[in-house]
């Protein structure tokens, strides 16, 4: 069976990415397995001098489920079953991290999800992440 990543944000491209996605699932033979993956920045500075660890925890995982949310609810309206990841870093590292670790087939990511203004400064996150990844990538826009 197929693996497939889908990173997302909560953006609207990033939920735009996964309902074209499902539209493309009729080209399988099978139902892929399907993993979303949700990745939130470190806190900066000295928060950890004044939150401790266990709620900075449940802030990301809060956080997390919220940008979650609206491409579980896709997938389910689909009758598509998922998993679900939140993990804590570099959105690109990341991404191609755990594609890495799970044994993903594919990576598929919207062109912007990761916001606009970083990817007009730095690079687009799906960018980064195909230059980085030795996953195949799928860009949908």
């Amino acid at each position: 069976m197929l693996k497939f990543l889908l990173p997302v944000d909560g953006s609207d491209t990033s939920n735009r990415a996964v309902a074209e996605f499902i539209k493309l699932l009729d080209w399988y033979r099978e139902k892929p397995e399907i993993h979303l993956l949700n990745v939130q920045f470190p806190q900066r500075g000295n928060v950890a001098l004044f939150i401790d660890k266990e709620s900075i925890d449940l802030y990301h995982r809060e956080e997390g489920m919220k940008g979650l949310q609206a491409a579980r609810r896709l997938l389910d309206r689909a009758g598509i079953a998922c998993g679900f990841h939140i993990t804590v870093g570099n959105p690109e590292e990341m991404i191609v991290r755990y594609a890495k670790e799970i044994a993903c087939d594919q990576i598929v990511i919207g062109p912007r999800g990761f916001g606009a203004v970083r990817g007009l400064l730095l690079g687009s996150v799906a960018s980064k992440v195909m230059q980085l990844s030795t996953v195949p990538v799928l860009l949908i826009k």
